[in-house]
């Protein structure tokens, strides 16, 4: 018996025992994939309301693990700005470049990150099954729009952490063995190469920048600001580098409604939720349903936490003397009688100030993308095409909401390495500092450089293989179509 009838066999089982479940609950496998039924004429959603559930429920995921937790550790813990901190053996490797294919954490981002592509996959190709009678076209047409940028989200946390990875688009409506070629391919995907993903990520973007609202109840929804933040974010990463998208997208966010905050710290003070500066923000209402628990890995005294502040950032706020936003971003406290770590001593214990409301069911936001970010992107743009005069005006209005001298910089490489560094301090504990530095081709030069408690090197050996992560080993064993990223 060949393979492929063993698993036509085998998915039938599968089916069949899940015959009594509401498909409508079944969860997406790893690989993005949801079986809807067995019967060809059946619809995925009966109504509306069901529709309206389904974003909801794919909205709900930037609170699962990844976003509340595992974003900060791979954009934070795996750059200089943090060390993994607490006990975890898979951060431990994270932080250190020693990942291998069996490391729960990928394993898990990766499982996240496909279960939330697999719940819009199911929207954007079932979304006909709903009648116009039902659901106005043009509430229709604004459930696409956000289900693609969720999707665009999703595919661009892969593509970043993976490079190829496998593009899940299409949901199995049915099963029936004169399918079973077609289905296998699905189910069993190859890697694409990652410019086929880019290519997917813009037309998303594009699906959702023809139908998203301008603005929303809270910054928690997908409106034409952020997608246009996400667009800029990917074009200055895709390479090569379409300097000139950069600009375009950058300055239709800056024309939006979207002013700085007069005072950095409001952005962390929890009394200025979904503010002007916001693009993108995770709402929290707290409580044990929706609360954010991810603050209290960040910060408290009842156990070792994780994203302990690095010495190299610290020491890079005190050269800049910038006093504002390192005591908005750093606190020490005292854990004499807990714990110890090589990097600090027990009585001027670093944590992370961004995230300040600690305990169960903290009510306090995420923010994921905002105004200052893309001020600094356009930045870089201008320098890149040779506007060194704009790019400097924007630099300096971000130094100056923090009382920090005004630079003048006119040599290309010189200005593009303070914007860099702006960057850095401005955005420090925001989950985008190792993907600036993998964008900028900065990473290996940075992180082997990077400096501990004395000013020596810390000894990172950080390669050109461990730019990506590797391809969950456990996917591989699932999928002999997955080949594994160099190195590993």
């Amino acid at each position: 018996m060949n393979l492929k009838n063993i698993f036509f066999i085998i998915f039938w089982t599968v089916i069949l025992l899940s015959s009594c479940s509401d498909f409508l609950e079944l969860q997406p496998e790893s690989n993005g994939v949801a079986v809807n039924n067995t019967s060809s004429d059946s619809v995925f959603f009966k109504s509306p309301n069901e529709l309206e559930s389904a974003l909801s429920g794919a909205y709900k995921d930037f609170q699962n693990e990844y976003f509340q937790l595992d974003y900060f550790v791979n954009g934070d813990a795996q750059s200089d700005d943090a060390y993994a901190g607490g006990d975890n053996p898979a951060n431990f490797q994270i932080d250190d470049f020693m990942l291998d294919a069996t490391n729960s954490n990928v394993s898990r981002d990766w499982r996240y990150l496909y279960s939330t592509i697999g719940k819009v996959n199911n929207i954007i190709n079932n979304l006909d099954d709903i009648k116009d009678a039902d659901l106005p076209p043009g509430r229709k047409n604004e459930i696409l729009g956000e289900a693609s940028f969720i999707r665009a989200f999703m595919y661009f946390q892969l593509v970043q952490l993976w490079g190829d990875v496998p593009l899940q688009l299409t949901t199995v409506k049915s099963i029936s063995a004169d399918k079973l070629d077609e289905i296998y391919a699905v189910i069993f995907p190859a890697r694409a190469p990652a410019d086929q993903i880019y290519d997917q990520i813009i037309t998303d973007l594009g699906t959702a920048e023809s139908y998203v609202k301008v603005s929303a109840l809270h910054k928690g929804f997908a409106t034409k600001g952020a997608v246009h933040a996400l667009m800029a974010k990917v074009y200055a990463t895709r390479t090569p580098v379409d300097w000139n998208k950069v600009n375009q997208y950058c300055d239709l966010v800056i024309s939006g409604p979207y002013s700085l905050l007069t005072s950095y710290d409001f952005l962390w003070d929890n009394a200025h939720e979904n503010s002007a500066e916001s693009i993108f923000e995770i709402n929290y209402n707290g409580g044990a349903q929706d609360g954010n628990w991810g603050i209290n890995i960040f910060r408290g005294l009842d156990w070792k936490k994780f994203n302990l502040p690095a010495n190299d950032l610290v020491a890079a706020f005190q050269k800049e003397n910038d006093i504002i936003r390192y005591e908005s971003s750093i606190i020490y406290g005292d854990v004499s009688g807990k714990w110890s770590d090589i990097h600090y001593p027990q009585t001027k214990y670093p944590f992370i100030n961004k995230y300040r409301k600690v305990g169960d069911g903290s009510d306090q936001n995420y923010i994921f993308i905002r105004l200052a970010d893309i001020l600094l992107l356009k930045a870089e743009a201008l320098n890149e095409t040779g506007n060194a005069g704009g790019a400097l005006e924007l630099l300096n209005r971000i130094r100056t909401r923090v009382n920090l001298p005004s630079v003048n910089i006119s040599e290309k490489a010189a200005l593009r390495n303070a914007i860099l560094k702006e960057r850095r301090l401005e955005l420090a504990f925001e989950g985008i500092r190792w993907f600036d530095l993998k964008r900028t081709g900065t990473a290996i030069e940075v992180m082997n450089n990077a400096i501990d408690h004395t000013g020596n090197k810390i000894g990172y050996n950080l390669t050109e293989n461990r730019l990506l992560w590797p391809i969950p080993q456990a996917e591989i064993d699932k999928n002999s179509k997955l080949t594994q990223n160099d190195g590993y």
